[in-house]
């Protein structure tokens, strides 16, 4: 049975991404031997590196004076590099959810921090629109995309300070101008490769400009001085990662999969509007086009193991909501086709008949 891939990450990749990878884990580059047990120093990964690099430049069309790090940690790592590296005095925070929330927690330890806007008083259903950034803050940090409650900001907000977002789950789905960012960052098990790396694009200038001590692993300039190249990097989720943003050229480029996303989404959206067993959980204004959360309507909520058990007959897996919000979470990634998303419409149409 077709299994149509709903997880929220790490997630559905390309089958381009994965038949290129285990080739690679079985012998890379003709060399005779795996990806898995050469030298991340070798002339064929430096040139892996390189190109992985380059892509994401050409794909997001970074302007000079940027560095494309490929760093380990996570995300949850870059809420405190962010901070150890670039909060002096203040910082300005949005908090969208657990993982902005996450974030703010760390950026504490380093200084004063502002939070300027929150959703928290309805559960993350929406993200802030009215809020003033002040002017002596060191940063604005907003997370663009709030994977467990749904709503994203699918645009580059302006700021009359430097800005970093964290787009660990809908990088690659929309153009981005990345000059108007000192720093982004992005988790690559959502758009762009298994976990264990960490895309990170920073401006140069932006760095060193801190009073305290920054220990070696933890500072941005240790890696930009060494090509990447400072410690042994994720070396399969790089290569993994290299394959998915090739995929992305062949296929099109961003401008191709933003379209695609937002078909995706608004047939998806569609349906729920247009039942009367289920309901959208995220305000309209701020849904989002890579993590649609929805749940029963009150007159049906016992139903809800009975719609899983439903949809997991059918080969529709990954659909359960976290829980701090219940329901259901489809997650619709840039690898999801959108026969995927026409097949839960259609379950969630069978089921509603059904019952």
């Amino acid at each position: 049975m077709k299994k149509h891939n709903f997880y929220a990450g790490p997630s559905i990749l390309s089958q381009y991404t994965i038949d290129n990878t285990i080739a690679a884990i079985k012998d890379f580059d003709n060399m005779g031997l795996s990806l898995l047990e050469i030298s991340h120093r070798s002339k064929q990964f430096v040139n892996v590196f390189n190109e992985a690099c380059a892509l994401v430049k050409e794909l997001l069309e970074v302007p000079e004076g940027y560095s494309v790090l490929w760093l380990g940690g996570g995300a949850s790592m870059q809420f405190a590099m962010v901070p150890f590296n670039l909060l002096n005095k203040k910082a300005a925070y949005i908090d969208t959810g657990t993982w902005a929330s996450n974030a703010i927690k760390e950026a504490k330890l380093f200084g004063e921090v502002d939070v300027i806007a929150s959703s928290r008083d309805k559960n993350f259903s929406y993200f802030p629109k009215d809020f003033t950034v002040p002017t002596d803050a060191d940063y604005l940090h907003f997370t663009s995309n709030n994977t467990i409650y749904g709503t994203e900001l699918r645009k580059d907000p302006d700021s009359p300070i430097p800005l970093v977002g964290d787009m660990s789950s809908d990088i690659f789905t929309r153009k981005i101008d990345v000059s108007k960012y000192d720093l982004i960052y992005a988790g690559a098990q959502k758009n762009l490769g298994p976990s264990g790396v960490t895309l990170v694009i920073v401006k140069n200038d932006a760095l060193g400009k801190v009073e305290r001590t920054i220990p070696t692993m933890l500072n941005y300039m240790t890696h930009i001085k060494k090509d990447g190249m400072y410690n042994t990097p994720p070396v399969l989720p790089i290569y993994a990662s290299l394959q998915t943003l090739r995929h992305y050229k062949e296929q099109g480029g961003v401008e191709k999969f933003q379209a695609l996303d937002e078909e995706k989404a608004a047939v998806l959206y569609d349906a729920i509007d247009n039942s009367r067993m289920f309901v959208g959980t995220a305000a309209e204004d701020s849904r989002s086009i890579m993590n649609v959360c929805f749940v029963m309507a009150p007159d049906y909520a016992e139903l809800e193991q009975a719609f899983i058990d439903f949809a997991t007959a059918r080969g529709i897996v990954g659909i359960k909501g976290h829980r701090s919000v219940g329901g259901f979470r489809a997650s619709l990634y840039n690898a999801l086709p959108l026969d995927s998303v026409k097949a839960l419409v259609e379950t969630i149409k069978e089921f509603e008949k059904k019952n």
